[in-house]
């Protein structure tokens, strides 16, 4: 895992600041959160009204939430929200009640295998109230009548999301998308929102190749609604991350495309090989976060999703134990390296075509041996030239060599770089 570094401490810095915000698919917690990713890049937010219909979906009413609690005959809060936005179910409509425990408990989620855990809960898409609580406080819970508030709205508004775009040398877009509906869930998925953020300021920092978009949008509903207003120039999307859980301490895991073999399901299975970190790639499913609808048939982009360990793969999942101290700045520092380790293959990969094709071109009288006489690695420098002179046909691309040769990725376009320059090899 990569080491503690000045972005890991500011990831982590950031995942603190966004933790108590209460989120969900629309509502000011939304804004607040993007509010705060504003101050490190800037955002094109975007406002969509409810009732609009994208896809086969609508977009729905807007949630907010000011406060909710149950309290006991004493007027002691036994569970209150403003502890922790994970105690009430999502989407929750307006309740104001007294009434007995045992009426009470059919709107009670708990987690008995994990008694001192509060559970996180929805009810998007079916009006809906509940509060999440400890196994252990619902257990220490007498019979007896409880004062039940939720002081909630759900009315007409927007759903809200944004992007950053960093501009590149082509058109042709890499889509980086993260989730910014969860409440207070460190890993799950303020991590990766963390890494998102950093990973833009980072490319804008540069001149990529690629054009990069980076889509903040609520799970689900809100890649849905950025595919329904995209339609007409998706297509320029050539290669896309899904980042989620991008800071527990499980090795890192890429699930690839539904196609299986666009290119940046190439890239992340050799990145991850030539990296030696142990990892995981696992087969495309349409479970888990928006890779899913950046996957379905209709529209089909070469879109994976990278996380540490995966959705609902670790027991802190969805919980209150998915909180600041089961992300470390360690974890987070080593999925945006690995990130920006994708990238730069996906920048630098190019078709070449030989301009000197029939026979080995003689090297030497043109000073590329000599240049190299003070690398450790001479030996693969000289390798990497004449496998890209033998593969530089105009169908296969320095990625194609770097597999094929067993050598690293940037020896390879290192050796590109070279012979591009010495007239040999042209894009």
């Amino acid at each position: 895992m990569a080491p503690v570094t000045g972005a890991g401490e500011e990831m982590y810095a950031l995942v603190e600041r966004m933790y108590p915000l209460c989120r969900s698919i629309t509502g000011d917690g939304v804004r607040a959160t993007l509010d705060i990713v504003g101050e490190y890049i800037p955002l094109q937010r975007h406002e969509v009204p409810t009732g609009t219909q994208v896809l086969d979906w609508t977009v729905p009413q807007e949630w907010n939430i000011r406060d909710a609690y149950i309290a006991d005959a004493a007027g002691n809060r036994v569970v209150d929200f403003a502890a922790s936005s994970l105690h009430v179910l999502g989407y929750s409509v307006p309740v104001s009640a007294t009434m007995p425990l045992a009426e009470l408990r059919g709107h009670l989620h708990t987690l008995p295998e994990h008694p001192a855990w509060v559970p996180y809960r929805t009810s998007y898409y079916k009006p809906d109230w509940g509060f999440c609580l400890a196994q252990e406080t619902l257990d220490a819970m007498e019979d007896g009548d409880y004062e039940v508030r939720i002081d909630s709205t759900l009315a007409d508004g927007h759903l809200t999301y944004a992007e950053h775009v960093v501009p590149g040398q082509v058109p042709d877009e890499v889509l980086v998308s993260c989730h910014v509906c969860h409440p207070s869930l460190a890993n799950d998925n303020l991590a990766g929102i963390a890494v998102a953020t950093l990973l833009a300021r980072a490319l804008a920092r540069q001149t990529p190749y690629h054009t990069y978009r980076f889509v903040f949008a609520p799970g689900t509903i809100g890649a849905i609604t950025w595919l329904a207003r995209n339609a007409e120039r998706v297509d320029r999307v050539r290669h896309g991350l899904v980042l989620a859980c991008a800071g527990d301490p499980g090795q890192l895991t890429y699930k690839q495309s539904r196609r299986g073999d666009a290119e940046i399901d190439r890239v992340m299975r050799h990145v991850l090989t030539a990296s030696g970190r142990p990892h995981r790639v696992t087969e495309f499913t349409p479970y888990g976060y928006d890779e899913r609808q950046y996957c379905s048939p209709g529209f089909n982009l070469g879109v994976g999703s990278l996380t540490r360990t995966p959705y609902a793969g670790y027991p802190e999942y969805h919980t209150s134990a998915d909180d600041l101290d089961f992300v470390s700045p360690e974890a987070m520092a080593d999925t945006l390296a690995v990130c920006r380790e994708a990238f730069a293959v996906l920048d630098r990969d190019r078709r070449y075509v030989n301009l000197s094709p029939h026979g080995e071109p003689q090297l030497g009288r043109r000073g590329l041996y000599d240049a190299l006489g003070g690398r450790s690695d001479t030996k693969q420098a000289q390798m990497a030239m004449l496998w890209v002179l033998s593969l530089s046909d105009g169908e296969h691309g320095l990625l194609d060599v770097a597999e094929r040769s067993g050598l690293p990725f940037d020896t390879v376009a290192a050796a590109a770089d070279a012979l591009h320059g010495a007239g040999l090899i042209k894009a």
